[in-house]
């Protein structure tokens, strides 16, 4: 409610209409420069020959950590 008055107001409109919105120039100059486009952010290679077995794995096992200790607890002789 006093949300809508403050944006209906008037001198609030004026403020955000001459606001000059801007943005920096690349620093073209800058001495690092690292790899751009796609893959290149991620610390692996998904297209080598031996991702997707190495990833299925450590899905498959990520999954089914929680079920093994849960039939751990339940199975071992107790102390």
């Amino acid at each position: 409610m006093i949300a809508a008055r403050a944006l209906s107001s008037p001198i609030l409109r004026q403020a955000v209409a001459r606001r000059g919105f801007s943005t920096t120039r690349a620093q073209l100059s800058s001495p690092y420069h690292y790899p751009d486009g796609p893959l290149s952010n991620i610390p692996f290679n998904p297209r080598k020959k031996g991702f997707a077995l190495k990833y299925w794995s450590y899905c498959f096992i990520g999954f089914n950590i929680p079920f093994g200790i849960c039939l751990w607890q339940m199975y071992h002789p107790a102390k």
